[in-house]
């Protein structure tokens, strides 16, 4: 059996892939997998970093306004249906599925124009435009909120499923990831993460905190940058003469994010649906930032479904202060009840079955 997958950009789409792959190749003996995505996407790092080959097309993202650069856009979609046509008549794969972003387009497109067997996976309330197109020729949608339903025409070939999260989220022990990085028990964890590429106004709005709570002796930090801001933050702080002491860590992307979010008792985060469901796997109290900078402002409406239910305390970032983290920190860290509580509603948002659910309607579809 051969298995095409497409999605790329963000780690929003590139990890519930992996989470689905990874799934297939433990089931299914013998199974091809191969990945397509764009060289300039973080699938060209994290695909290969999983084991999965990953080839590459020509592919660009639309913006809603026509500028100089649509010509571009349809020059380059036309480029990477080419490129997709190639590639599906070399690999004939039985089965094609599509997780987001623009490069799965013309790759989901063509195999259902070719009549192999096609899904999409919609990790967000609402849908992207890529998907919302596709859904008219996929053999079925599998979407992550039952609210999605309204934005999709085509309710005979939706499942609800969940987002799919990789098995390091699910089984995880505390007390190994904390020995592992050498965090003590009795040290109150905080990760702070803006995403897979980063956010720069969640890193300027950190180095306040991080000044605050450098050399305490009871309040690890542990703040990812994203790889396009890290050396802006590093000479932002040294500007504001922070030598870093032991429970400031400091990191450019962490690709071992289960082990990193394992040793944590909060997590201050965006609001993708990816992050979210593994945040909830995990169990863990969150502040969240939704991006104001996404298409039809879909992490608010994420992070407002978990707020809803307790789970996280939600910040904006047009009004975001530095002080607002430092006091949730301070009184977080010594409200053991409000902790636990917010940690027991993560846990119900949860949905760890999804990866299984998903391979079960894959393979009815695949014999059907």
């Amino acid at each position: 059996m051969k298995v095409l997958i497409s999605g790329g950009g963000t780690g929003g789409h590139i990890y519930p892939a992996i989470a689905i792959a990874n799934k297939i190749k433990e089931e299914i003996k013998g199974v091809e997998i191969l990945f397509v995505g764009t060289q300039k996407g973080l699938e060209s790092d994290l695909v290969p970093k999983a084991g999965y080959s990953l080839k590459t097309i020509t592919v660009s993202g639309f913006k809603r306004k026509i500028s100089l650069d649509t010509a571009k856009s349809v020059r380059d979609l036309f480029i990477g249906i080419k490129d997709a046509i190639k590639i599906i008549k070399d690999f004939k794969p039985d089965l094609v599925i599509g997780t987001g972003g623009y490069v799965c387009g013309p790759v989901v497109f063509i195999a259902s124009i070719l009549n192999i067997k096609t899904v999409i996976h919609e990790q967000n309330v609402i849908p992207g435009m890529t998907n919302k197109i596709l859904s008219k020729f996929v053999s079925k949608i599998f979407a992550s909120f039952e609210e999605s339903k309204h934005y999709f025409n085509n309710n005979e070939k939706i499942v609800i499923t969940g987002n799919p999260v990789r098995k390091d989220f699910i089984h995880i022990h505390k007390s190994k990831c904390r020995n592992s990085l050498d965090i003590k028990e009795d040290q109150f964890v905080v990760m702070a993460v803006g995403g897979s590429r980063g956010a720069e106004k969640i890193n300027d709005t950190m180095i306040e905190v991080l000044k605050n709570f450098n050399g305490n002796k009871n309040i690890t930090i542990i703040h990812v940058t994203g790889s396009r801001h890290y050396e802006k933050t590093i000479h932002k702080l040294k500007e504001n003469g922070l030598k870093i002491e032991n429970n400031i860590v400091i990191k450019e992307y962490v690709y071992d994010m289960s082990k990193f979010m394992g040793v944590s008792d909060l997590i201050i985060s965006r609001a993708g649906a990816i992050a979210l469901a593994e945040i909830a796997a995990m169990g863990l109290p969150s502040i969240l930032i939704p991006s104001p900078y996404v298409t039809n402002n879909h992490q608010e409406y994420n992070a407002k479904a978990i707020q809803k239910n307790g789970a996280a305390i939600l910040l904006s970032e047009k009004t975001l202060q530095p002080k607002e983290i430092i006091n949730l920190i301070d009184n977080l860290s010594q409200d053991d009840i409000k902790l636990k509580e917010m940690a027991y509603k993560s846990k119900l948002l949860a949905k760890p079955n999804a990866t299984d659910l998903i391979y079960d309607n894959i393979l009815q579809l695949i014999e059907s």
